[in-house]
């Protein structure tokens, strides 16, 4: 796309485009949208998380404890592949099958195993991701993957079961670099002829999934004068970033088993019910209605559960065993045999004038999708698309994105999709940039940050046509000035010690509210006699406290304490439709749901007021706990309500409300993340003596659970930063099995944080909230990175940042 023939210089104002024009700042907004805080009664209180005590007590039930439930219930365990890239010839079951007390053994030659294509990716149909998984596979492309599952008595049996497996491969070459896999002679690990829903930029035959370039206006050119101008400086940087896991303390859980009606029934901890329904009933050829997916209480999520990972071999063992079966991966599965976050490499180039206006940014990606394709363009895309809005004015931006097969285990989505990797390479350069010209890191952003009302175009770099949204709220200058000031950015006290250097460094953060234009959330509420309400929704509570907001969301509509709210877990035969917990969407997309359907309930309270107090509809509002004239003063409880709309002798009528909610706006958070580090000389040695994260997420609905997301995404963002992820050796084989192996930060690990919430209000969100579950994870790793570059004059560009590179960054410098 490009925005103008002459691109317009920062700082000087282009033709309003047609799409500008049509994306007002205004917004109709509802006018119980806009409470002053004084007037809220729920929404922006410190509400305690519902289920809080529930699972602090034991009480809480996750998709585990069901299986008490089923007194014949079978246990399984998963046969993966020893070899990274080859063709399974042979599996020998006799041994394992004459065991006593196994139920069922399946290879991908079994009758119950469809052998199909499909994707694990839990996304809106249809997925944009390709069809390339198959249940149990006969060519292997990484160590893990599933080529033979097995159902017995209990998991030890099963397991042992196992071990008599007589597995014959031939192997092949397997390519583990992106580098390597893109060559010419490499060995190919997809044939294109096998995968369908292929996507744009596919190119089997060098082991690239997708791949896209976006421009707005012209970089090339930019670049170009750049070359002839003294006053224009080029800067370039390189990042990369590894394998993370999500580290989700409840492991992936499936219990698959047949109804009374003969229908598939699955309890699962899975973050995207309607869609797992939609894939297993297209997988499995059967009617929709006859699957059903329950959500239980899940342990965590962090998006490794947006997806279909273990299901279909759920089911496939339950009907061999023809009994119910539970799929539990074990800590080792979770760490290379799910989904962690992939791999990047990102180069960055800029054209920036001496007074810090930026006129031109080259950004170029590869990822490592591993061995499959869930998520792989859509991540890959984001890594440019979320970090580039912060700097929209610039006039020529560019994005490229190539995703890349290896045989390593399969990347997925995970908390910040892709703009970890984004802002690392972004806000590390701004800092390399400041340097280049020798200005202030934070008057550099000043000069180029986007700001409320600015119409942004940088996030649809890679859509065809013109594209942009309108920033109706943007609280960054207040983060900024917050965070600096908190962080001691003025004030710094060096260390005593003549090799000990202390310095603080600065990231700015951006993400969105759900995906624009392709999510949909839905709400039923209905009252109790009591005047009390249920109310149900698709959204799935991943451990963050959805559940809370919804109930705090209905009950400042509905005039009840958020108690009287109770929110029913989800499931696909009850709930209404929801796309599920991912994206940042809850509480934006849902959330406006919730509030639809709690005003379509207040209407029909308004309607039985009307006859028990003989007043018009137009008069009432509501009260605490009930509905109250505001002409006479009069009122009525809601109790009264609930009663006499099901028990009266005029009307009787259910007080219920519903409503749907999608929309084409992703209003972006904003936050600022800086660090406090001392690092030594000599050793390379760094301490973060604190990290302080300011966030505008709109309204705080609860202010303890925003500062929750925030400290826990701080957690998850330093240990990308100083953690050494997922490693495997020559062979491919992983090295960490466990917690025991992988370098995630404890308690005694983590240094001091400190969280900021800046209330701006979001006019298209429920009661002014955007979102925030996401946001806090991108800063770190830049944060960081500038701190140290800025004590001690070195910059590690490739996570994790360890005090060996440190040291052999500052030898180099001598």
């Amino acid at each position: 796309m490009s925005k103008s023939d002459d691109p317009t210089p920062a700082g000087e104002t282009a033709d309003t485009s047609e799409a500008e024009e049509a994306n007002p700042v205004e917004w109709d907004e509802a006018p119980n949208n806009r409470k002053a805080p004084g007037e809220r009664r729920t929404v922006s209180h410190r509400e305690e998380k519902d289920d809080a005590r529930k699972i602090v007590t034991g009480e809480a039930k996750y998709t585990a404890d069901y299986a008490r439930e089923f007194p014949d219930l079978a246990e399984a365990v998963i046969v993966r592949s020893d070899i990274a890239h080859g063709v399974v010839e042979d599996i020998d079951t006799s041994r394992a099958e004459a065991m006593e007390g196994v139920y069922a053994v399946l290879t991908p030659d079994s009758p119950e195993v469809p052998d199909k294509p499909y994707t694990s990716a839990g996304q809106s149909y249809p997925e944009p991701s390709p069809w390339d998984l198959r249940v149990l596979r006969r060519k292997a492309r990484f160590v893990g993957d599933p080529i033979a599952a097995i159902a017995a008595e209990d998991k030890d049996t099963a397991s042992k079961a196992a071990r008599q497996l007589d597995v014959t491969y031939e192997e092949y070459d397997a390519v583990f670099d992106t580098t390597e896999a893109m060559a010419p002679d490499a060995p190919q690990i997809h044939d294109e002829a096998d995968v369908e829903n292929v996507q744009p930029g596919a190119d089997y035959e060098r082991n690239i999934e997708a791949q896209a370039t976006g421009e707005i206006g012209d970089v090339d050119a930019a670049f170009a004068e750049a070359a002839e101008r003294a006053d224009l400086t080029v800067t370039e940087t390189e990042w990369e970033t590894p394998y993370q896991s999500h580290c989700v303390p409840e492991p992936h859980t499936t219990i698959a088993h047949r109804d009374e009606d003969n229908r598939y029934h699955l309890i699962s901890s899975t973050q995207v019910p309607y869609h797992t329904r939609r894939q297993l009933a297209h997988l499995f050829e059967v009617p929709i209605r006859d699957v059903r997916v329950s959500k239980p209480r899940i342990g965590a999520g962090f998006g490794s559960k947006q997806g279909m990972i273990i299901e279909p071999i759920a089911v496939a063992l339950s009907e061999a065993a023809d009994r119910p079966v539970m799929v539990e991966t074990t800590r080792r599965e979770q760490f290379h045999a799910v989904r962690n976050r992939r791999p990047a490499r990102i180069t960055l180039r800029s054209v920036v004038t001496d007074d810090g206006d930026l006129r031109a940014l080259d950004m170029e990606a590869v990822t490592n999708s591993g061995a499959y394709g869930p998520h792989g363009m859509t991540v890959a895309i984001s890594i440019g698309k979320k970090p580039l809005p912060l700097y929209t004015h610039t006039p020529n931006i560019r994005f490229g994105m190539t995703a890349v097969h290896t045989n390593l285990p399969i990347a997925g989505a995970i908390r910040g999709y892709g703009a970890p990797q984004g802002h690392l390479a972004v806000e590390g350069h701004m800092d390399e940039v400041a340097r280049d010209l020798g200005i202030d890191p934070l008057e550099l952003r000043a000069r180029n940050v986007v700001s409320e009302g600015d119409f942004e175009v940088a996030s649809g770099v890679l859509k065809d046509g013109e594209y942009g949204r309108r920033i109706r709220s943007c609280g960054l200058d207040e983060c900024i000035a917050e965070g600096r000031a908190a962080i001691g950015w003025d004030d710094l006290e060096q260390p005593d010690e003549a090799h000990l250097h202390r310095a603080c460094g600065v990231a700015l953060t951006v993400q969105g509210s759900g995906v624009p234009g392709d999510e949909l959330g839905a709400a039923h509420i209905k009252m109790n006699e009591d005047g009390s309400f249920i109310l149900q929704t698709g959204a799935v509570d991943i451990g963050p406290g959805a559940d809370t907001v919804m109930a705090q969301i209905a009950a400042e509509v509905l005039g009840v304490p958020p108690a009287d709210v109770l929110v029913q877990p989800s499931d696909t035969d009850i709930s209404p439709f929801d796309h599920g917990a991912y994206a940042s969407s809850t509480t934006y997309i849902t959330g406006q749901a919730v509030k639809k359907a709690a005003e379509d309930a207040r209407g029909m309270l308004f309607e039985f007021a009307s006859r028990l107090l003989d007043e018009p509809e137009s008069a009432f509002t509501i009260g605490a706990e009930s509905v109250v004239s505001e002409a006479s003063g009069a009122s009525v409880s809601l109790e009264e309500i609930g009663y006499e709309s099901v028990y009266g002798d005029e009307v009787r009528a259910h007080v219920m409300g519903e409503a749907s909610h999608c929309t084409e706006e992703s209003p972006p958070p904003f936050g600022a993340q800086f660090v406090d580090v001392t690092v030594n000389e000599e050793t390379g040695e760094f301490e973060v003596n604190d990290m302080v994260y300011a966030v505008d997420c709109g309204t705080a609905l609860n202010p303890d659970l925003v500062e929750g997301q925030i400290e826990g995404a701080m957690h998850m963002s330093y240990e990308l930063a100083t953690g050494d992820g997922i490693t495997f050796d020559a062979d491919g084989r992983p090295e960490v099995m466990g917690f025991r192996d992988y370098d995630m930060p404890t308690t005694a690990d983590q240094p001091p944080m400190d969280s900021i919430i800046v209330e701006t209000h979001e006019p298209t969100g429920p009661f002014g909230a955007k979102s925030v579950a996401e946001i806090p994870v991108n800063g770190v790793p830049p944060a960081l990175s500038n701190a140290i570059r800025r004590a001690v004059d070195v910059r590690i560009g490739d996570m994790p940042i360890t005090p060996e590179k440190v040291k052999t960054a500052l030898d180099e410098t001598r």
